[in-house]
């Protein structure tokens, strides 16, 4: 390799300097760097306290504390007795979410919302997550040994079923029933974040591909009701989503189709696929399969739209390399991937001119579209 330039080698003298403990004991004493030094122990602590901080959250969406206060503010000891606490172990769990930001003190000794607990109201994709996040502690449990073995064979593997199998087709209801209800909890917000960034007026027929009980499908529906629309998922997925399209009014609109959208057959008519949170679920060679199969569900011109969280989003790093790079790999598949590097697989499937459309919340989901070639 070549040497360092003088950037690098300053930047290896400025992170010597920061190991420092001489410098670090400096830096706390005086004024000008004592801000920066305290923010710092902040942020480390913060990484050290973080599954407190998860676990306080988890406390308060078990115990329902959001929707209590939702109705209003709550006198400390009534709360208490709502929630089935004593007093005591109330006021431990409120100061904790107080200092989260998920509750706030009253006057009167009463309690209401935070800033954080309010945006936790009707927001069941979140909470959701919150307690599926019960998987994921068990697989981080000894992080070092997460990384050293052979991918799968965890908690998160067994939760996500088709990650681990060569005929996901085959899976039975039983199987799919959590990941499909968790999936479709979450998917409102990313429906908004892609009707905002996109509009399908222009299109006659789309197909979402891996599109679970057709949550992204009927949030489309209810924005353009002249397009027609189709899902593909495994056979006992697309049953679900064939019983939410008729209990919707849709079923002379949406069509449900079983398969493996690996392999195909592709349902015809489509000048518009939708792959919404599906390809980071998956290693290259599958999802290089899948952007292939894709493709021939398209005439020439069509339009392919990918919408998931990717890396080197600016100010969502922690997302793509901490938070997924881990979740997938207790799952035993996928991986965040950059614009760039979606660029390149859809170029190998057969697109051109891939581009990302801005979103509103791009920490969430970006959505990048490409032309059948």
């Amino acid at each position: 390799m070549a040497p360092p330039g003088l950037p690098e080698r300053l930047r290896d003298a400025y992170d010597r300097l920061l190991a420092s403990a001489r410098f670090r004991a400096f830096a706390t004493r005086f004024p000008l760097t004592r801000p920066l030094a305290r923010r710092r122990v902040r942020a480390l602590f913060d990484l050290c306290a973080g599954f407190v901080y998860t676990q306080t959250l988890l406390a308060c969406v078990r115990l329902k504390l959001f929707e209590v206060l939702r109705e209003g503010p709550q006198p400390h000891d009534l709360l208490a007795a709502r929630l089935g606490l004593s007093p005591q172990a109330a006021t431990t769990l409120l100061n904790a979410a107080e200092s989260l930001r998920l509750v706030a003190r009253r006057r009167g000794g009463r309690w209401g919302l935070g800033p954080l607990g309010a945006a936790m109201v009707d927001n069941p994709g979140v909470t959701a997550m919150v307690e599926h996040h019960a998987l994921v502690y068990g697989d981080l449990a000894d992080p070092v040994a997460l990384l050293r073995r052979d991918r799968g064979g965890n908690r998160l593997s067994g939760y996500w079923p088709y990650a681990g199998t060569e005929q996901p087709e085959t899976l039975p209801p039983e199987q799919v029933a959590a990941y499909t209800q968790l999936m479709a909890a979450s998917q409102p917000f990313i429906a908004e974040e892609v009707l905002a960034a996109y509009d399908f007026s222009r299109h006659r027929c789309l197909l979402d591909l891996g599109g679970g009980d057709g949550s992204f499908l009927r949030a489309v529906a209810a924005r353009h009701p002249s397009l027609r629309l189709m899902l593909l998922d495994l056979p006992a997925v697309a049953e679900r989503a064939r019983e939410r399209f008729a209990t919707a009014g849709l079923g002379d609109r949406a069509e449900a189709f079983g398969g493996d959208f690996t392999r195909g057959p592709m349902p015809a008519g489509a000048d518009i696929v939708s792959l919404v949170r599906i390809l980071h679920d998956h290693d290259d060679a599958r999802a290089l399969a899948i952007l292939r199969a894709a493709r021939s569900a398209l005439p020439p011109g069509g339009t392919l739209l990918v919408a998931e969280p990717m890396a080197g989003t600016p100010g969502a790093e922690p997302i793509a390399q901490a938070y997924f790079g881990f979740y997938l790999l207790a799952m035993g598949t996928g991986r965040p991937r950059s614009p760039e590097e979606l660029s390149a697989l859809l170029r190998q499937a057969g697109f051109a001119d891939p581009r990302l459309l801005p979103t509103r919340t791009p920490l969430l989901a970006r959505v990048m579209v490409a032309r059948a070639a």
